[in-house]
C-alpha cells in the first residue's frame, strides 16, 4: 500500500469561515421539520393534563368530534396498538413515555388526548372542547417533600457515592472550614424550535421530518414501539432549531406518529410553547451542601459535595451535580454523595452541561467562600489548589492548559486591580461594582460514528454522514474537516448530512459531536486518498510511479510526492487515466478505551465577570464577561467563539434569571411561557469576550478536538454569583439571585 502523509492545520480546518447554512437561515430558505406539508396532511394538537397526579375521569370526545374540521380524537380507548409498552426500556438509552396507554396522570402537562383536524385552528379548538375532568390526588413537587432515598446511580451510570482519602480526618485537620448549602432551580428547555414531527406511513414504512439529536437512537426506539424494522424508518432532520439535550430521545412527537397510523394520512404535530414545560425533560432542581476544609496556607484538606435532587415517580434520571468536584481542585480527601426524591413531575433529563452546570455553580461559590475565610484572593486560592492530576482518580490529564486560561483571562479582565474585600468598588453613579471568577470544565467525550468520503473524477469530493446541526455550525466544521482530509478546498467538497439513510453519526450531545463525527470523516477522507494513491504509485504513466515507499501527500486537489514537490498529479488525472468515476473511503470513530483508562480528558477554562448593583434597589447588571478556554484543536474559531458566547450567556441566565415555579397545590408550572420564564435579552449582556487558549492534546482523539458547546456555562454562573458577593458583601446561595436577597 502506498504511504500517504496527512496534512494537518491546513487552509481549511482552523479557519474562521462563515457558516455554510447562514444564508439559508437568514433568508428563510432553511427547511425545518414543521415546514414540511405533504399532500393530504392533517394537524394534531395535544390536550395536556391540568393536574399532576390522578386519573382522567372523563373527556367530552363527542363535543370535540362535532367541531367543524375535526377528523378524529385519539385517546387511550382508540390509540393504535404498540408492540411494547411505552414504559419499556429495553432499548438502550431510553426513557419511559406517555403515549395514552391508560387514564393515569403522572405530571402536569402530560398528554391525555390528541385531536386531529384539517387545520391547526380546528385541532386547537377541538382540544379545548374535550374539557377533561379528573380525579386528582395529592401531589409533591418540591425539594422539601418527604421520602428521600439514597441513590446508587446518577446521570448515565455514574456511581451515586464516591470516596477518595479520609474525609473526616481531612476536615478535622483543617484550620479553616466552611459548610454551605446552595440551591439551583428547575429549568426547562426552551429551544427556539419546539418539538414536532411530520409523520407519514406507507404500510410499515415510516417517513418522518423531525428534529432529533440521534437518528439511530430514534429509529431503534420507534422500531421497538411499532414492531417494525429500524431500516424502514427514514428520518429527515437537516436543520434543528436548538436541542440542548431535549431532542436526544423520542418524546411526545411519537403521538404524531400514532395519529398518522390511526388516521392513515400524514400528520403534523408541533408542541406549543407551554407544552415545552413537562413532557420533553428538564433540568432538575438541586440542594447542594459543600463541606470544605483548608490548611493555614490555603491548601484544601477535604471536599465533601452532597446533592439532594429529584426524579419522577415513574423513571430515573438524577442530575449528577457533584461530579465536578471529582476533577477541579486537588485535595487529599474527596467524597461525593447523593439523595433523591420521587416527585409528581415529568422525568428530568439532559440539559446543556447536565450536572456540571448546577454543580459548578455550587462548587465555585463554596471555593470563593473558603478563599475569603482564608483571606486569599480567589484566583490565588484556585492556583494554590491547582490539580496536576485528576484528584478523584489520580490519572494524568491528557492535556490541561487551565493555568494559561487563568493567566490570559485575568490579564485581559484586569483582575490584578481587584480589591480583596467586598463593597470596595463603586462607579461614578454610585453603583456597587464586583468582580468574580469561576473555573470552567467539561469532560472531553467520544461516542461512535461512521462516514463515507468520495473523490470524484472531476476532482471534487463528497462526504456523507448522518450528523446533526443544532445551530452550532456542524455543517461548516465538518465540511472543513472533510476538505482537509481530502486535500481539497472547502468549496470543492459537497457535504451531505441530516438524514438517517446516511452513515450513522451517533448522537449530537455531550459536546462530543465534532470530535466523534469529525474523526470518522477524517478517517474516511484518508482512506479515499490512500486508494487514490494506490492507483498513482502503481501506474508507470504517473509521475508518482514507485513512490509507495517514499509516500505522497494530498494537497490542493493533487497528490504530491513527499520528498519532491515538483512531482505531482491531480486527482482528476489519476482517475481519468484509471477509467474510474470515483474512489471511496469509509471511516469510523469511537472512544479509545485504552487512552480513557490512562488519562483524564477534560476541557478547561476561566470566566471573569463584572457586575454592578444598585445599592438601593438591589438591581444587578452584568457589565463584562471575559472567558478564556482551552479545548484542544480548534476547527473553526468563529464557530467556537459563538459556542462560548452562548454558554456564557446561559451562565448569566442561570445565575440571575432562569427559574420555573411549580404550584405546590396542583403541580403545574406557573410560568410556562417566555414572558414569565425569564431569560437574558441583549440589554442584559453588554460585553462578552472569549479567548481561545492554545492547547494540543495527542491522546483525546485523532483530531485532538475537545467539545466546546457546554463548557461556557460551567464557569460563568459561578463567576457572576461571586461578583455579586464582591459587590455587595451578601453571599446568596439560592438561584437565580433575587434582588430582595440583597436588600434584606
Amino acid at each position: 500500500m502506498a504511504e500517504v502523509h496527512h496534512m494537518r492545520h491546513g487552509s481549511n480546518a482552523g479557519q474562521p469561515i462563515t457558516r455554510r447554512d447562514g444564508v439559508l437561515k437568514v433568508t428563510g430558505a432553511a427547511r425545518y421539520a414543521a415546514d414540511n406539508h405533504p399532500q393530504g396532511m392533517l394537524y394534531a394538537v395535544i390536550a395536556a393534563a391540568r393536574i399532576a397526579r390522578g386519573r382522567v375521569a372523563a373527556l367530552d370526545v363527542a363535543a370535540a368530534q362535532a367541531h367543524p374540521g375535526v377528523v378524529e380524537v385519539m385517546t387511550a380507548a382508540n390509540r393504535p396498538p404498540l408492540a411494547v409498552h411505552p414504559d419499556d426500556k429495553s432499548v438502550p438509552f431510553s426513557f419511559r413515555m406517555d403515549l395514552l396507554q391508560d387514564d393515569r396522570v403522572r405530571y402536569a402537562g402530560q398528554p391525555v388526548a390528541v385531536v386531529i383536524a384539517e387545520t391547526l385552528e380546528a385541532a386547537t379548538e377541538g382540544a379545548a372542547l374535550l374539557a377533561p375532568r379528573y380525579r386528582a390526588e395529592p401531589v409533591e413537587v418540591t425539594l422539601d417533600a418527604p421520602g428521600a432515598f439514597v441513590t446508587e446511580v446518577v446521570g448515565v451510570g455514574v456511581p451515586g457515592e464516591q470516596h477518595y482519602g479520609d474525609l473526616a480526618a481531612g476536615l478535622a485537620a483543617a484550620a479553616r472550614r466552611i459548610e454551605a448549602t446552595y440551591e439551583t432551580p428547575t429549568q426547562f428547555h426552551n429551544a427556539m424550535e419546539p418539538h414536532g414531527v411530520v409523520a407519514s406511513w406507507d404500510g410499515d414504512a415510516l417517513s418522518l421530518d423531525m428534529p432529533t439529536q440521534g437518528f439511530a437512537l430514534t429509529q431503534m426506539r420507534l422500531a421497538a414501539l411499532f414492531g417494525i424494522r429500524a431500516e424502514d424508518i427514514h428520518i429527515r432532520s437537516p436543520f434543528i432549531g436548538g436541542g440542548f439535550g431535549s431532542k436526544l430521545l423520542s418524546g411526545p412527537q411519537v403521538l404524531g406518529v400514532l395519529a398518522a397510523r390511526l388516521i392513515g394520512r400524514p400528520v403534523k404535530l408541533v408542541l406549543t410553547r407551554a407544552q415545552m414545560y413537562g413532557p420533553v425533560t428538564h433540568r432538575a432542581p438541586t440542594r447542594q451542601t459543600l463541606r470544605l476544609g483548608a490548611a493555614p496556607d490555603g491548601a484544601l484538606t477535604a471536599v465533601h459535595h452532597h446533592v439532594r435532587t429529584v426524579t419522577s415517580r415513574f423513571d430515573d434520571f438524577l442530575e449528577p451535580a457533584a461530579g465536578v468536584s471529582h476533577t477541579l481542585y486537588a485535595a487529599p480527601a474527596i467524597a461525593t454523595t447523593y439523595e433523591a426524591l420521587r416527585l409528581d413531575i415529568g422525568t428530568p433529563g439532559f440539559m446543556r452541561a447536565p450536572g456540571e452546570a448546577s454543580g459548578s455553580l455550587a462548587l465555585e461559590g463554596a471555593i470563593d467562600e473558603l478563599a475569603a475565610a482564608c483571606g486569599m484572593d480567589p484566583l490565588e486560592f484556585r492556583l494554590r489548589n491547582y490539580a496536576e492530576v485528576e484528584p478523584i482518580s489520580g490519572k494524568p490529564f491528557s492535556s490541561k492548559a487551565l493555568r494559561e486560561c487563568y493567566a490570559q483571562g485575568a490579564a485581559r479582565f484586569g483582575w490584578s486591580g481587584r480589591p480583596l474585600t467586598s463593597r470596595s468598588l463603586r462607579d461614578a453613579d454610585g453603583k456597587l461594582v464586583g468582580w468574580g471568577l469561576g473555573t470552567a470544565t467539561f469532560p472531553a467525550l467520544m461516542f461512535q460514528a461512521e462516514a463515507r468520503a468520495v473523490i470524484r473524477r472531476d476532482g471534487t469530493g463528497v462526504v456523507e454522514t448522518g450528523a446533526h446541526d443544532m445551530g452550532q455550525g456542524a455543517w461548516t466544521a465538518f465540511a472543513q474537516i472533510a476538505a482537509e482530509s481530502l486535500g481539497l478546498d472547502v468549496g470543492q467538497v459537497e457535504f451531505r448530512s441530516g438524514s438517517s439513510d446516511l452513515p450513522n453519526a451517533g448522537i449530537a450531545g455531550g459536546s462530543a459531536h465534532t470530535a466523534t463525527v469529525g474523526s470518522a470523516i477524517q478517517a474516511a477522507g484518508e482512506q479515499a486518498v490512500a486508494r487514490l494513491a494506490e492507483l498513482a504509485v502503481a501506474d508507470p504513466r504517473s509521475p508518482l510511479f514507485g513512490a509507495d515507499n517514499i509516500g505522497v501527500v494530498a494537497r490542493d486537489g493533487r497528490l504530491v510526492r513527499w520528498d519532491d514537490g515538483s512531482r505531482s498529479e491531480s486527482f482528476a488525472e489519476i482517475l481519468d487515466r484509471a477509467g474510474l468515476e470515483m474512489v471511496e473511503g469509509r471511516g469510523s470513530a469511537a472512544a479509545d478505551a485504552d487512552a480513557a483508562e490512562r488519562y483524564a480528558m477534560h476541557a478547561h477554562g476561566a470566566v471573569f465577570a463584572e457586575v454592578k448593583v444598585d445599592p438601593e434597589l438591589g438591581q444587578i447588571r452584568v457589565t463584562r464577561l471575559v472567558g478564556a478556554f482551552a479545548a484542544g484543536r480548534i476547527i473553526n474559531p468563529r464557530l467556537v467563539k459563538s459556542q462560548y458566547y452562548g454558554g456564557m450567556i446561559w451562565g448569566v441566565s442561570f445565575a440571575l434569571h432562569e427559574r420555573a415555579t411549580l404550584d405546590r397545590r396542583t403541580g403545574r408550572v406557573m410560568n410556562a411561557d417566555l414572558a414569565e420564564y425569564h431569560m437574558p435579552v441583549n440589554a442584559d449582556i453588554p460585553s462578552v469576550e472569549a479567548i481561545l487558549v492554545d492547547e494540543e492534546d495527542p491522546h483525546v482523539n485523532a483530531l485532538g478536538v475537545k467539545g466546546v458547546g457546554e463548557i461556557g456555562i460551567t464557569g460563568s454562573a459561578g463567576a457572576v454569583a461571586n461578583a455579586v458577593w464582591h459587590a455587595t458583601g451578601v453571599r446568596v446561595r439560592r438561584f437565580p439571585i433575587a434582588m430582595e436577597e440583597l436588600l434584606g
